[in-house]
């Protein structure tokens, strides 16, 4: 049986409505249109089964597989909704509000039973910040934070409080997704000195000292963002603080941390400076991306180790994206970038296709791990919103586009549940099409009549670095044992060359100035000792250079600062040869 064709959603001043996927894209007629303009929200459940939306005058909810209509809500101001991850609940959220007295006000969290449409439970949720209640994947266990508190409901029973975990301050939560036993992320900001941590937890052990899974403190967190991967082995925190003291950035300052459940944790190290814009686990939770740096930002996959294992270069990305079946990535340069796609296949790390996608707002898989849809929305741009359906090799499919004094304001796939759609072979000649690209071509830069018909001699403001891959050559990675004794017989071995240097030195004292840094016997002292230390120190200057300069004999692609170490190299010798002669 063939799997089915995944609906897109579609919401703005026309009204709500459904279009059918590739490769038709035409109006789905079994969802009856919503024509109103007051539409404020729309979700759809996480196997697609569900979809519910509020016209401003109350909820509907549908059944989209078989086009029943199941239950409509008297909740006119509803901005937020959620189904819980079977579809048995729906989790809806209003403004609160109080009286013109002061008096409270009424209850503004509702969780809906949706086989019998009764109300389980009424909370009072002020902030819209972490709003939804959080369930595990099988509803076993749903969490709410509440007053430095987090309390945890069994079986969807919001009547009784199975179980609290309090933290003071706790500020976020996460629980993990896949199957039992639930495991529990939790943040709690640091105060007075004291560092910002996160621990795991396995549900319901929280008491006693041990009863941490892992856990990982850091000072530099005003906020962060927790990322399981799928099979709940680890976590990834993206710390980030509002203002960066170094004043490097106006971003403030990010750093990465990973946490696994079995206590091992790290501080991620990124090859360049700067904020960190995307990291997401592949669907597989054997690695991850990250996309990071000053423009032009650098992209690398990371294995659970934290070792890089592919360096895409840099390019103008903020946002990475796997692919549902995780065999495709595309790194992508939306907001104040120019909307550029570069679509990878990760198994064989190779360029399939490089798009551009002008204008985008809103970016997302379709659930057949094939096609794209990207977005230009409204309120983020009022300007030519409309939408574009793609192949990830670089055709468009088919292209939208609202009429004048229309706006679009949002568009979302049918989600369907894993193994509805296997990877296929990954394809690199683009897919035909009859919707033309009409995508600008970049603007050219000025050039004056004088330089005009002449080479170009400029220089780029930014030299892009090209992908290399960083994984150990070798058919299998190398165990923990095998790169100790590695590491100790390249160490025996630099120390032999250094020997056999300083022996050549003695017999033929007229040897090359270069290998000066290895031959000068460091019992040689000046007498003084300021001297003393200055040729101590432009020698490690000179020892980190050789190092640097065996790194590119290897092929190893360096740093435009470590390029200009190198170039001090000549400048560094005369420096020690004149300190060594005292002069």
């Amino acid at each position: 049986m063939a799997p089915p064709t995944p609906l897109l959603a579609v919401r703005g001043s026309e009204g709500l409505y459904m279009v059918n996927g590739p490769p038709h894209f035409t109006e789905d007629t079994t969802f009856q249109r919503d024509s109103g303009r007051n539409c404020k929200v729309f979700a759809f459940s996480k196997d697609g089964s569900f979809f519910a939306w509020c016209n401003g005058e109350q909820i509907n909810i549908v059944n989209v597989t078989s086009n029943e209509f199941l239950h409509s809500f008297d909740l006119p101001k509803t901005v937020c909704l959620e189904f819980s991850p079977k579809g048995n609940v729906l989790a809806t959220w209003q403004p609160y509000t109080t009286g013109k007295d002061g008096a409270a006000g009424v209850p503004n969290l509702q969780v809906f039973d949706l086989k019998t449409g009764n109300c389980l439970k009424s909370f009072i949720q002020k902030k819209l910040q972490n709003w939804c209640p959080c369930w595990s994947d099988d509803e076993s266990i749903c969490a709410r934070s509440v007053n430095n508190e987090l309390h945890f409901f069994e079986n969807n029973d919001f009547s009784t409080i199975a179980n609290k975990l309090h933290l003071q301050k706790v500020s976020d939560f996460v629980i993990s997704p896949g199957d039992q036993p639930s495991k529990v992320a939790v943040y709690v900001p640091g105060s007075k000195g004291a560092p910002s941590f996160v621990r795991l937890y396995q549900y319901p052990v929280f008491g006693g000292p041990q009863a941490a899974l892992a856990n990982k403190s850091f000072f530099k967190a005003d906020k962060v963002t927790l990322l399981w991967n799928s099979k709940a082995t680890a976590v990834l925190v993206i710390a980030s603080t509002e203002v960066d003291k170094t004043g490097a950035s106006y971003y403030g300052e990010q750093t990465l941390h990973y946490i696994a459940t079995n206590g091992e944790s790290a501080v991620v190290q990124l090859a360049k400076n700067g904020p960190i814009y995307d990291a997401v686990w592949n669907p597989n939770s054997m690695e991850f991306c990250v996309v990071y740096g000053f423009m032009p930002a650098k992209a690398t996959i990371y294995n659970l180790k934290c070792d890089p294992v592919f360096d895409f270069g840099t390019g103008p990305h903020n946002a990475a994206y796997y692919s549902p079946q995780g065999h495709i990535l595309v790194l992508a340069g939306f907001g104040n970038l120019s909307g550029q796609l570069d679509v990878w296949d990760v198994k064989n790390y190779k360029l399939i296709s490089k798009p551009q996608a002008s204008d985008s707002t809103y970016f997302a898989w379709c659930p057949d791990g094939e096609h794209i849809v990207t977005a230009t929305c409204s309120p983020r741009l009022r300007v030519g919103n409309g939408y574009k359906i793609w192949h990830y090799t670089g055709s468009v499919l088919y292209k939208y586009e609202v009429p004048p004094n229309a706006e679009l304001w949002q568009v979302a796939w049918q989600p369907c549940l894993e193994g509805t759609f296997p990877a296929k072979a990954v394809k690199y000649n683009t897919v035909p099409s009859k919707v033309p690209n009409d995508e600008p071509k970049p603007a050219q830069a000025y050039r004056p009549p004088a330089l005009r018909n002449k080479p170009d001699t400029s220089s780029k403001l930014h030299e892009n670095e090209p992908p290399q891959n960083m994984r150990p050559q070798g058919d299998k990675p190398l165990s923990k044992t095998a790169l100790k004794n590695q590491r100790k017989h390249e160490a025996k071995k630099v120390a032999k060359q250094e020997a056999r240097a300083e022996g050549n030195q003695e017999i033929a004292p007229g040897s090359p100035v270069l290998n000066a840094v290895h031959t000068v016997a460091p019992s040689v002292t000046s007498g003084d000792p300021e001297v003393d230390k200055k040729i101590k120190n432009v020698k490690k200057k000179l020892k980190a250079i050789e190092q640097l300069k065996d790194q590119a004999a290897t092929g190893k692609q360096l740093e435009k600062n470590q390029l200009e170490k190198i170039q001090k190299e000549a400048a560094l010798l005369k420096e020690l040869e004149d300190l060594e002669l005292g002069v």
